[in-house]
C-alpha cells in the first residue's frame, strides 16, 4: 500500500467523489472481504461489491488475494493507497464528464446496475416502502430530439432544485431514456 496516491485522472477522481465509497474505502484500509465491509457498514454485500468493483476499476483499490468460502471464491481487497490527493488541474473538470456521459449507453448500463444493487438492499419486509415506478413509450421527431431532451432536463432539474434539501427522507430518483428495438408495438400482438 502507497502513503499517497496522486489523483490525476478524471475517472479516479469521480468513482472517489462519493460518500459511500469513501466510507469503503476507509474499511479498506486493512485487507477485507465486501461481507466483511458490509457487515461493519450495515449494508448489503451486493452493495459493498458495487461500489469496490468502481474502485477497483479505477486503481483505488487492489484484490489483495482470495479465498474460498463454500464453493465460492470471494475476494479481499485493500487500499492502494492510505491517502489520496486530487490534482488542481481537475478541480473545475468535475461533473462536466458526467453531463457528457449521461448521453452513452455505459452510464445507462452503470446506472441499472446501481439501481438494481440499491433496490436489493431494500427491507421488502418493512410495512411501508414508499417507492413508485413508471414506464412509457414516448415517440419524438427526430428534428425535435434535442428540444426533448432538453426540456426534460430541466423538468428533473427543477424537481432535484425544489425537493434537494438536507432535511427529510432521502429518496433516488433515476431515469433512462433509450431507443426502443423493433418489435411490434405493445397492446398490438396476437392473442390465440
Amino acid at each position: 500500500m502507497r502513503d499517497v496516491l496522486y489523483l490525476e485522472e478524471i475517472e479516479q477522481a469521480e468513482a472517489l467523489l462519493k460518500p459511500q465509497r469513501v466510507e469503503v474505502l476507509r474499511q479498506l484500509a486493512e485487507p477485507r472481504t465486501c461481507s466483511e465491509v458490509a457487515e461493519r457498514l450495515g449494508q448489503t454485500p451486493q452493495r459493498v461489491y458495487y461500489h469496490v468493483k468502481r474502485l477497483v476499476e479505477a486503481g483505488l483499490v487492489d484484490q489483495v488475494s482470495e479465498r474460498k468460502v463454500r464453493g465460492v471464491h470471494e475476494g479481499i481487497y485493500q487500499a492502494g493507497a492510505r491517502s489520496y490527493w486530487l490534482s488542481p488541474r481537475l478541480v473545475g473538470h468535475l461533473g462536466l464528464r458526467k453531463v457528457r456521459d449521461q448521453l452513452s449507453l455505459g452510464y445507462l448500463l452503470d446506472l441499472m446496475e446501481e439501481v438494481q444493487a440499491d433496490i436489493a438492499a431494500l427491507d421488502r419486509t418493512a410495512s411501508e416502502l414508499p417507492s413508485i415506478g413508471l414506464s412509457g413509450e414516448i415517440r419524438v421527431r427526430p428534428e425535435h430530439r434535442q428540444e426533448f431532451l432538453t426540456e426534460l432536463q430541466g423538468l428533473l432539474q427543477n424537481l432535484f432544485t425544489r425537493y434537494g434539501g438536507a432535511e427529510g427522507d432521502a429518496f433516488k430518483l433515476a431515469l433512462a431514456c433509450y431507443p426502443l428495438t423493433a418489435q411490434e408495438p405493445r397492446g398490438e400482438q396476437d392473442h390465440d
